[in-house]
């Protein structure tokens, strides 16, 4: 294979790069205990398929023996970029086993696009530091979503999407019914709660009824 061939996949890769940042993405994610808001997988994606097809590029996502794998390849001439990133344990004993797994492959998906993809986010750690940094002198009540494991934070997330979905769709009383199927403990019981404004809380309590 030619090499100029070998590497067009990087230069097209850059270029999808530069395009995305011109795009109005908006980041709708939120992090209420360091307060600052982040990318969820939905928030670019469509962004970056729509540039990859334009491009002549192709993402596929694996996991395989312990190790996350984005292949970003060059429909053209087949040529590959390679990220990858070990994995973790998705059993949290809290969430559902397969909710927990699926909420692993959505975090991975998403940490391997954002390196590829080179968009910056805040540093979880430095914004947590500071923010107890700021509040040293005073009594820190932290919420239980915020105290929560990663993991479980975004399995929350997606049974909180699924019931938005739900209520919005006017199947209140199936979001209930859908709640009530996740066999949640107190604590995930108490964390998704806090994900829903009064709305939606005031529709629950009324199909709970």
């Amino acid at each position: 294979m030619n090499a100029n061939k070998e590497f067009l996949v990087y230069e097209k890769l850059q270029t999808a790069r530069v395009k995305l940042q011109a795009m109005p993405i908006k980041k709708s994610g939120h992090n209420t205990f360091a307060n600052f808001r982040y990318f969820e997988l939905s928030d670019f994606l469509p962004f970056v398929n729509c540039l990859f097809s334009e491009l002549g590029l192709c993402s596929v996502f694996s996991i395989s023996e312990g190790c996350a794998t984005l292949r970003i390849i060059d429909t053209d001439t087949g040529s590959e970029v390679i990220f990858s990133s070990p994995t973790a344990d998705a059993a949290s004993g809290k969430a559902p086993p397969i909710q927990a797994l699926g909420s692993m492959h959505t975090y991975l998906r998403r940490y391997l696009m954002l390196n590829a993809m080179e968009l910056t986010e805040n540093d979880l750690v430095d914004a947590t530091i500071q923010k107890d940094a700021a509040k040293a002198s005073k009594p820190v009540t932290v919420d239980v979503f915020d105290s929560m494991a990663r993991d479980d934070q975004y399995a929350i997330e997606e049974i909180a999407g699924q019931v938005r979905w739900m209520i919005e769709k006017e199947d209140v009383v199936g979001a209930v019914k859908y709640i009530n199927d996740c066999e949640l403990d107190a604590d995930f019981k108490t964390a998704l709660w806090s994900r829903f404004d009064s709305k939606q809380r005031s529709a629950l309590k009324k199909a709970s009824v």
